[in-house]
């Protein structure tokens, strides 16, 4: 199979892409279906058997933060990929790629205030902001600042964790200040076991009418720009990471199969028992907050490149013979921000009182049920409608907007396709 279409498409950057964004709603199946703190914590909701943590387990060490680090590797590829294209044809790369962050900030906050607290793109569209000033650094520079950033990431994570263990020991001294056991009681309610009122709460909001659930997310309307602090250093890192593997031809699918095994041995040779190891002190320790804070968000930082780069290089391993289901994957890839926003609008809709209101309602393992069938989905639509229109409907209307005209979206034999703006 070609890596590189005669339009000049990359299309192991679909492939890869398609693969990460159907990828990513196995992991966020949980936000969508439940209270926010079973994302991390099983034990915190919807775990009512020995199958349900095997999945937890299972998404954990393959899944989580690493579909959503390969879609970050791939966005700061795709977008040095359009910087670089603007330049070659005589526009500004700065004002094509800011006109394209601003409109993505946009969509990111809409997505967030109107229909999902999820979202990523508004962090995406500030980061990306940042990211263009590394745009012609070598890949080892920039390798090296990304491991820098993750550094910094992983402290920040750490000392966190740290803040928890103290107020945990604090707040179990005898006589322990009255404000002190507050502080611990409302830390472990939001981000461990949510207390039985808090829980009542926020079952009967998602569960009621869209009114209050858009209020609710109006209220935090500076979330999305605060989290740029606490999760920006690695997104930034990703970016990085995703330019430099695209100059070096990673993501162009050019480099030899020896290599790709390589980096799949070595990032899954460290990475999955590390991962299996966190997994396995977790479940002993029965998901204590403290120890969920420690493992789950500050040790796994150093390691998830690796998984995330083992795993691109799998994908590419393994999708280069094509094929059919290979094809839908990159159209899904192509078309992976209408996948998100739809995903997004889909769940929803099936899980938020509103809709069919499922909410609370289905375990882990029961999950898998809806999660193969929105890929199901993604495939099967992503493919005609690209194979009739130039881009998905999201994706049309970016571009639209960015370039401030309506571009024409019905495919024309002529017209080259330019790389996936998602």
């Amino acid at each position: 199979m070609a890596t590189v279409q005669p339009n000049d498409r990359i299309v192991t950057l679909d492939i890869v892409r398609g693969v990460a964004v159907m990828g990513i709603l196995a992991m966020n199946i949980v936000a969508f279906a439940m209270p926010f703190q079973a994302y991390m914590n099983p034990a915190a909701y919807g775990s009512e058997s020995a199958a349900d943590y095997a999945s937890w387990a299972f998404n954990f060490v393959f899944i989580d933060g690493k579909m959503r680090g390969l879609f970050s590797f791939l966005f700061g590829a795709s977008m040095l990929l359009v910087i670089e294209r603007a330049e070659a044809s005589g526009r500004s790369p700065a004002g094509v790629h800011y006109r394209r962050m601003i409109w993505l900030l946009v969509f990111g906050l809409l997505h967030f205030y109107f229909v999902w607290f999820g979202d990523i793109l508004a962090g995406y569209a500030q980061v990306g902001m940042i990211a263009y000033l590394f745009r012609r650094l070598e890949p080892k520079t920039l390798v090296g600042i990304g491991i820098g950033l993750v550094v910094v990431q992983t402290l920040l994570f750490s000392l966190f964790a740290f803040g928890a263990f103290f107020l945990q020991a604090a707040a179990s001294e005898p006589g322990a200040p009255a404000d002190v056991l507050r502080q611990w009681q409302g830390l472990n309610s939001e981000m461990g076991v949510p207390s039985p009122q808090a829980l009542a709460t926020k079952m009967t909001m998602f569960l009621g009418a869209y009114g209050p659930i858009a209020a609710h997310r109006l209220g935090d309307w500076y979330e999305p720009f605060t989290t740029l602090f606490f999760f920006g250093w690695e997104t930034l890192a990703y970016f990085l990471f995703g330019m430099a593997l695209l100059k070096t031809g990673f993501f162009r699918g050019t480099w030899e199969p020896a290599r790709y095994r390589r980096l799949v041995l070595i990032g899954y040779g460290i990475g999955i028992p590390v991962y299996g190891a966190l997994a396995y002190v977790l479940l002993s320790d029965g998901f204590s907050l403290p120890t969920l804070l420690a493992c789950a968000m500050a040790a796994t930082v150093p390691f998830r490149p690796l998984m995330v780069i083992a795993t691109a290089s799998l994908i590419i391993l393994l999708t280069r013979r094509g094929g059919r289901l290979v094809e839908r994957i990159a159209a899904a890839g192509r078309a992976a921000f209408t996948n998100y926003l739809g995903t997004s609008i889909v769940m929803t809709t099936l899980f938020y009182g509103y809709g069919v209101g499922l909410y609370g309602s289905l375990t882990r393992i029961q999950l898998w049920l809806v999660v193969v069938a929105m890929w199901a989905v993604m495939l099967l639509w992503s493919k005609p409608w690209l194979d009739r229109f130039s881009y998905g409907p999201f994706e049309w209307l970016w571009r639209s907007l960015a370039r401030g005209r309506i571009e024409p979206i019905s495919r024309r034999p002529a017209a080259a396709d330019v790389p996936a703006e998602a």
